[in-house]
């Protein structure tokens, strides 16, 4: 007796049942979804593409706070009651975005059980993606740090998958992610190279030996540059 598939449960159909309140809009590469001040009135759902999220301190600097990708939210904190974006959501390549107004995301969650599960789940395992960052930033040497960087990035152990290609993100962005600066960055990426644990290939690839090596703890001995 043949098994049923499992229907994947998609996001999209449960928005388009919101019956307005929804804008879907292409963005160019480099183009701003919303900007960091901007009104909070809205949640956006990325159908396509990735995104960087980023804040601005008061003296200009840029801190990255995580790239996304299809089918992650972005913006959610405008549900809590928060009027101003306190980030700003760039897109990394051409990427198509779901608008939903705030009382229509409201009203989904409430109406569609499956979507509001679905929603929950995101805001979880991004509640753990930021307490794995700070015990990261608080214990783990920038190397170890750049190497977790590089496989969030590449998506390595997501539900069982992987990307192994990245879109582009300069060595500025990556020594930003993980507090330090670009020229260790630049050294640490060498030898990660050197290793075989990436390659440079007109883009970034990242092979499964990097998690090998952190999971194992198998970091490689890497000199910090005088």
């Amino acid at each position: 007796m043949a098994r049923k598939s499992k229907s994947k449960f998609d996001p999209e159909a449960f928005l388009a049942k919101a019956d307005g309140g929804l804008t879907i809009s292409k963005y160019a590469k480099g183009q701003a979804i919303f900007a960091q001040g901007d009104p909070a009135d809205a949640v956006f759902y990325i159908r396509q593409g990735r995104v960087k999220i980023s804040v601005i301190s008061a003296q200009g600097k840029e801190a990255v706070v995580a790239f996304l990708k299809a089918g992650d939210f972005i913006g959610e904190g405008c549900l809590t009651g928060r009027p101003r974006r306190v980030s700003t959501a760039r897109v990394l390549e051409d990427s198509v975005v779901t608008r939903v107004d705030n009382a229509t995301m409201v009203r989904v969650l409430l109406d569609e059980p499956k979507f509001s599960e679905k929603f929950t789940a995101h805001l979880l395992a991004r509640t753990v993606r930021v307490e794995e960052d700070l015990v990261d930033q608080l214990f783990n040497s920038s190397e170890k740090r750049l190497a977790r960087a590089l496989l969030l990035l590449a998506n390595f152990g997501k539900d069982g998958k992987r990307e192994p290609v990245i879109a582009k993100v300069s060595q500025e962005t990556l020594a930003d992610m993980i507090g330090t600066t670009r020229s260790r960055v630049s050294h640490f990426m060498n030898r990660f190279r050197e290793l075989g644990y990436i390659d440079y290939n007109g883009g970034l690839e990242v092979h499964s030996s990097l998690l090998d090596a952190v999971l194992h703890e198998k970091q490689p001995q890497i000199k910090s540059p005088k």
